[in-house]
This record gives C-alpha cells, structure tokens and sequence, in this order.
C-alpha cells in the first residue's frame, strides 16, 4: 500500500485479492457464512445472524461481530447485508447502511477453472474507533488512517489465504 495522504472523509478503500483452485460456488460457501470468519481472523473474534436466524446470506440480514484490537479495545458491531448475489458478491455495512462506519464486499469471479476472488472495504464515513484515535491527534489524521489501511490490508490478505486453504482443502 502506497501513501496516499487520504483522510477519513474521503472514505478511503482497500482493495486485495486471490486465486483460489475452486469454483465460485464453493469459494461463496465461505465468504458468506459470517460465523466462519472469525476462524480466519484475528481481529474479529466472533460473528453470528441476528435473532436466532441461521442459514444462507440474504440482503437485509443482520449479524453481530465482536472484535479485538491492541489499541481499539474490545467491540461489538451490527452489520447489514446490503448486497448479495450469489455467488458474485457479498457486502455488509457496519452499523447504519445509510452512514456505515465500514463498507465491507467480497466479490467472486470464475477464472482459471477457479475464482478470483477480491475483498474490498471502505472506511466511513460514519463514525467509528478511528474517528476518536484522529480527535485525540488531528494533526496526525493522514498517519492514522493509513496505518489503520495497511492494517486491514495486511488482515485481508491472510483472510483470503484463509479462505483459498479452506476451499482448496474442500476440494482435495
């Protein structure tokens, strides 16, 4: 990830994909079944449907995710399903869909006999964690938030070395 000097009101992305020797179709299993991902993340620790519900992604579905951080602490999100096309692309918003705090996506493409498969996410522009780590250091906001940015990519790029081991196994 390159500097880029970018703020949190330019909602700033991150974007990193992977290969992975198996069809969309199995890729998409993983990717939206939620209660996975905490088995291939450390910053997330749990996540589960809201209101007891179980089963497939679905656009309107909401789940809770707890996560950890050295710095941010301990936290809990509700997120919405705000897309979800199987087995194309999964994307949830955190907190409010309107001014989410984090947009989140994965995207699925056949490729190779495989999946190309990307995960992207954008911070803001809804208030979050960073949002108080910039009040108590303005001048430091550009740092912050691309710390913040190569952190996520450096987490997503595991998560979807995570997800290519498990589909892959699958396969085997």
């Amino acid at each position: 990830m390159e500097w880029t000097g970018a703020k949190y009101a330019d909602k700033p992305t991150v974007e990193v994909q992977a290969w992975v020797d198996a069809d969309p179709e199995r890729v998409w299993s993983i990717v939206s079944d939620v209660r996975l991902m905490p088995g291939m993340s450390q910053e997330l620790q749990a996540a589960e449907w809201c209101d007891g519900a179980a089963g497939d992604a679905a656009v309107g579905r909401r789940f809770v995710g707890r996560s950890k951080h050295d710095a941010f602490g301990e936290w809990e999100t509700t997120s919405h399903v705000v897309e979800c096309e199987a087995p194309r692309v999964f994307t949830w918003a955190v907190h409010d869909p309107e001014t989410p705090t984090a947009l989140w996506r994965f995207t699925l493409e056949p490729e190779n006999g495989g999946t190309k498969l990307r995960q992207w996410m954008q911070v803001g522009p809804g208030r979050s964690g960073l949002s108080l780590a910039i009040e108590q250091m303005p001048d430091k906001e550009e740092k912050i938030v691309f710390v913040r940015l190569r952190e996520f990519e450096n987490a997503m790029t595991a998560t979807l070395a995570a997800i290519k081991e498990r589909a892959e196994a699958a396969r085997a």
